[in-house]
């Protein structure tokens, strides 16, 4: 079998490398959620998420530094682009889960965090004038019934009464936001820079975003890391959650491309679920299990790649 033959089959070692890492790499951004509530009691939610990114761009910053050219005239030429992504990518849709979690279950967040991917559709269509397919219509409605199956905990009294809790509405809004921060990823303005620099560089802006915040947090007596339990969970997202995540995506991005690696990311509910029945010993109700169901298949409808036609 010819090199080529090998990478068209995705039988090469480089091929399967990159599935076996991709198989990984939603478990680590599953980590997040499961972390994040178990931690989020010991630490405020504005700390947990700046002390994440500050040490984040830190073990970043050789990157930003070997091209500290090309950051500062991106800078000055899309200052506000690179403000965005820091505050919808690391401020919004990084401390909204940590402080959504206070109020919620890992399960509930893992799964509302899941619909990120409808998200990105609608905003595409109504910022960018996307058409949206039949296929892709139907899906995000079966997934937006799911959500409102776990919103409400597939009780029909609490949807007509109209009563939510504010975590898992704090965690849509935080859905929201990666939705917005992942379209302005891609913005070609930013094609310039290394993946690796770009990422750290917003974790730069992220970190300086949520600094008065943690500050506040801090002078009005919040919950500070005070214990090795604290330092382990912020570890585990610093490490797991955050620079194994993004640095095993962007890989299967360039390994297999865009299309297989969105399918990888289907994984990220049955982790979610499993890591927060598992170590935080949470209760799958029957609302969970047909909620997720709706969800995954209304995700899935709306996203999964289209077969293109052989040709003869």
């Amino acid at each position: 079998m010819t090199p080529s033959e090998q990478t068209t089959s995705g039988h090469s070692p480089q091929h399967t490398a990159a599935y076996a890492v991709m198989v990984l790499t939603p478990l680590f951004f599953s980590s997040n959620i499961v972390f994040g509530r178990a931690t989020v009691s010991e630490v405020a939610p504005f700390t947990l998420a700046f002390l994440r990114w500050g040490f984040c761009a830190v073990i970043l910053s050789p990157f930003v530094l070997s091209a500290r050219t090309k950051v500062a005239k991106l800078m000055s030429r899309e200052p506000f682009l690179i403000i965005a992504l820091g505050v919808l990518g690391m401020g919004v849709s990084g401390a909204g889960p940590y402080y959504g979690l206070q109020y919620t279950t890992a399960t509930n967040g893992t799964l509302l965090y899941t619909t990120s991917p409808i998200m990105i559709i609608l905003f595409e269509r109504v910022f960018f004038g996307r058409m949206i397919r039949w296929r892709e219509m139907i899906g995000v409605g079966i997934a937006f019934a799911g959500v409102a199956v776990i919103l409400f905990n597939g009780n029909l009294e609490r949807l007509m009464s109209g009563s939510l809790n504010i975590g898992d509405l704090v965690i849509i809004i935080a859905a929201l936001s990666w939705a917005g921060y992942s379209i302005l990823f891609k913005d070609s303005r930013l094609s310039g820079l290394p993946i690796m620099t770009l990422f750290g560089l917003v974790c730069v802006i992220g970190a300086v975003v949520l600094l008065p915040l943690a500050l506040f947090e801090l002078l009005s007596g919040a919950k500070m890391p005070v214990t090795v339990t604290a330092w382990q969970g912020i570890a585990g997202i610093v490490v797991f959650s955050s620079l194994l995540a993004f640095s095993g995506f962007q890989y299967g991005l360039r390994t297999l491309g865009p299309s297989l690696t969105g399918i990888f990311l289907y994984l990220l509910p049955a982790y979610g679920v499993l890591l927060a029945v598992v170590l935080l010993d949470e209760q799958i109700e029957t609302y969970h299990i047909i909620g997720i169901f709706l969800v995954l298949f209304g995700v899935v409808l709306a996203t999964f790649p289209k077969r293109k036609k052989l040709s003869a």
